[in-house]
């Protein structure tokens, strides 16, 4: 997890300047993720759109993919910035994908354009997470 005050600037400049690319002809409201991955390597995904509303894509959900299409599999370090009176949290979905490649005490920070910042752990998104031990058999 980056510590560094450079390192979180890099983070949150991330996710500002992906947030540009979102697609959002519907809703007009942009998000823009960043995540941290133990290498360091910082990957970005934006929310996409699409007519068919289910058939769109969270910011956090591009990241991810990126992340892993580029073969690391762990978050150590999320900034989500929207365009909103206050931070947003990720959707449940997302909150899911976030538990899915992070552990718990790793950071999420959820911003605003204006500013505002809100971070708290993956843990503190999704209480009683669904995990792989809830797959296994006794």
């Amino acid at each position: 997890m980056s510590n560094s005050k450079s390192g979180f600037a890099e983070l949150a400049a991330a996710a500002r300047a992906v947030r540009e690319n979102a697609y959002v002809p519907y809703s007009h409201f942009k998000v823009g993720a960043a995540l941290r991955a133990p290498s360091g390597a910082v990957y970005v995904g934006c929310n996409v759109e699409n007519v068919a509303y289910p058939e769109g894509t969270c910011a956090e959900a591009g990241a991810i993919a990126a992340m892993v299409a580029a073969g690391e599999t762990e978050i150590t370090e999320a900034y989500v910035i929207a365009d909103s009176p206050h931070p947003v949290a990720p959707c449940g979905g997302c909150r899911q994908k976030l538990f899915e490649f992070a552990r718990g005490d790793v950071s999420v920070t959820m911003a605003t354009v204006d500013g505002a910042e809100q971070t708290v752990t993956v843990a503190d998104l999704l209480p009683g997470a669904f995990d792989k031990t809830h797959m296994d058999r006794a």
